[in-house]
Formats: C-alpha cells, sequence, structure tokens
C-alpha cells in the first residue's frame, strides 16, 4: 500500500530533534513547512520545503502571525511541536523573566499554535497532533521544578485535547523522550555520558514519529515513553 503524502508543519526545525523530523519527512515525499526563530539556518533549497520564520517567545505577537499562518497553509494536515527549550536550578534561582520565557516556549506557544490550526485540522478527514515531550512529564526531579511543570503541562493538555478531538479525525499523540544528543544540552551544566547506551538520537524520534504518522486511521497512539537503555549523565 502506498504511503499518504502529508503537509506537515514541524517547529523547531533548524536542528536537534525537529530537524531530524524534518529530514525523514522529506525523505519519504512529504511536504515539510519548517518553522525555526531563524529562518537563516536552512542554507539550501530542498524540494517539498518551505522555510517560515516565527519567534515562539513572542507571545504578543503570535495570535496573528499563527493566524496568518493557518491561511497561508490551508493544506497542512500534520503538526510536529519539536520546539522547546530547557533550564534548570532550583525555583528561586529563576528570574520572573526566565519562568515565563520557560512557560511560555514550552507549553504557552504550543497551545496558542494548536487553537489557531485547529479548526481547518477538524474539517479534514485525517489529521494528526503529535508532541515531543519529555521523561520531565512522568515524574518531578531536583532542580527540574520549572522544566518539569512545562512538560507536566503538556501532557495534561495533550490528554485533554485527545478527548476534545475524539468526535473528529484529529489523533493526538505524545512522545516523551529521555535525554536526546542534540545541542539542547549545549547551554546546560550537564549532558548525556558519552557511552551511547545513555543517550537517543534525534533519528530515534524521527522513527516514533514515522510510526504514529503511518499506523491505521482508525487507531490513536495516545503516548510513547522512549528512554536510552542507561541514563548517565556527565558534568561539564
Amino acid at each position: 500500500m502506498s504511503m499518504i503524502k502529508r503537509t506537515v508543519l514541524v517547529t523547531g526545525a533548524s536542528s536537534g530533534i525537529g530537524r531530524a523530523i524534518a529530514k525523514r519527512l522529506l525523505q519519504q515525499g512529504h511536504h515539510v513547512i519548517g518553522v525555526s526563530r531563524n529562518s537563516q539556518k536552512f542554507t539550501h533549497t530542498l524540494e517539498n520545503f518551505t522555510a517560515v520564520q516565527l519567534d515562539l517567545s513572542l507571545t504578543s505577537s503570535l495570535p496573528a502571525q499563527l493566524n496568518a499562518l493557518a491561511k497561508d497553509y490551508p493544506n497542512i494536515d500534520a503538526v510536529v511541536f519539536s520546539a522547546g527549550i530547557g533550564q534548570f536550578g532550583s525555583i528561586e534561582e529563576f528570574s520572573y523573566s526566565q519562568i515565563e520565557a520557560l512557560m511560555t516556549v514550552n507549553f504557552t506557544s504550543q497551545v496558542f499554535l494548536t487553537r489557531a490550526l485547529l479548526p481547518q485540522l477538524k474539517r479534514k478527514k485525517r489529521a494528526d497532533l503529535i508532541y515531543i515531550g519529555s521523561e520531565a512529564a512522568l515524574k518531578g526531579s531536583r532542580k527540574g521544578a520549572m522544566y518539569c511543570a512545562s512538560k507536566f503541562a503538556l501532557r495534561g493538555f495533550t490528554q485533554a485535547l485527545r478527548e476534545e478531538c475524539s468526535k473528529s479525525g484529529i489523533r493526538v499523540c505524545l512522545l516523551n523522550a529521555g535525554m536526546v544528543k542534540t545541542p539542547f544540552f549545549d547551554s546546560l551544566a550537564f549532558e548525556p555520558a558519552d557511552h551511547e547506551s545513555n543517550y537517543l538520537l534525534p533519528e530515534d524520534l524521527a522513527e516514533a514519529v514515522d510510526y504514529v504518522l503511518n499506523s491505521r486511521a482508525h487507531i490513536v497512539i495516545d503516548e510513547i515513553n522512549l528512554n536510552p537503555l542507561n541514563k548517565v549523565v556527565k558534568f561539564k
């Protein structure tokens, strides 16, 4: 059976998990709309790829920009929410602006994007919303209060959204990943230990997205938890 070609919006498409997902989708012949903060990171023109520059941290301008995005790309029938930031520390180490920024990118902006696209997605025979979550949505951890809060919020949102969309053709899935070897850790004080058993690869998440998108239309994969075989970190 031939694969159905989709028009997939991928956030955070310029690096890490989002880039790996976009690359895999393009290899399969899907049309990918890649959203990033800086579209100049896409240095080559690729067939079936459209770059869109959008700063998801600027909530004041997001509604108008997202409504324009929905109008400009009415063929979107799948969205992969890969954008996210990481910051860790005791709660008193966060400034108020840092708290707001973390929650905005990891949660609020994703709700905004969902809100903007949902009306037109509900009119389609089949659509998929795939959110890249985290193992931090499953259990709180020391120094992770704010990061865990953002991911717990996303998990609760997707569970409720799944119920809200059950009468339509929209499927909602959350992928909770352990540590993935990406530039996510560049600005952090720790990273996965060197052995390959201590981290996931971005391509592992891309494979999971591929599985969800190509699963039988009448099933819903609510959540997938992916973790490396071991969980050893090293400090910089």
